[in-house]
C-alpha cells in the first residue's frame, strides 16, 4: 500500500478491526518512511449482476428497487423498518450466492414474494397483486386460498 503523503511503498498496519457491520476491514497503517499514519479499508470486491427484465431488457441490479417494493406493500404494516432491511438482506444474499451473472426479474420477484409471506402475509398479497398483475377479485382469493392452506 502506497503512502498518500509521500507515495513510499513501505507501510505497516498497525491496527485491524471490523468496519461497516462486518462487511469491510478498517485498517490503520503507518508509513515507515515519513512515520505518517492513515486509514484504508478493504472490502470484498461484489460483481456486478445484470437483472433480466420482461422485454429481455437488461440493466444492472439495484438494491433500493427490492427495498421500495417491500416498503410499499408494508405501508401501514406491524412491520419495522429494521425487519425490511434483514428481509432485504436476506434475499440479496440469496441472490449473490447464486453466484450468477445475469439474474431474472421473475427469479428476484419470486424471491421477495417467498420472504414476505414469512414477514407479513397482507405485504406478501400486495406485492403478489402488481407483481403477478392482478385483473380481479377473483385472482385475489385464489391467491388468498393459497395463503390459507
Amino acid at each position: 500500500m502506497k503512502c498518500p503523503y509521500c507515495s513510499a511503498e513501505d507501510t505497516k498496519v498497525i491496527d485491524s478491526r471490523p468496519a461497516e457491520e462486518n462487511n469491510a476491514i478498517r485498517r490503520r497503517r503507518q508509513c515507515q518512511a515519513c512515520h505518517k499514519r492513515f486509514t484504508t479499508y478493504e472490502k470484498v470486491e461484489s460483481i456486478p449482476i445484470i437483472v433480466i427484465k420482461k422485454g429481455n431488457i437488461r440493466e444492472q441490479y439495484d438494491r433500493g428497487k427490492i427495498e421500495a417494493g417491500i416498503l410499499r406493500s408494508c405501508h401501514k404494516r406491524p412491520v419495522s423498518y429494521d425487519q425490511i432491511i434483514s428481509t432485504v438482506d436476506s434475499i440479496e444474499s440469496s441472490i449473490f450466492n447464486m453466484e450468477e451473472k445475469e439474474i431474472s426479474s421473475d427469479a428476484i420477484g419470486e424471491l421477495v414474494m417467498e420472504k414476505l409471506k414469512d414477514l407479513d402475509q397482507v405485504a406478501y398479497v400486495r406485492f403478489a397483486s402488481v407483481y403477478r398483475e392482478f385483473k380481479d377479485v377473483n385472482t385475489f382469493m385464489e391467491e388468498i386460498g393459497k395463503l390459507l392452506k
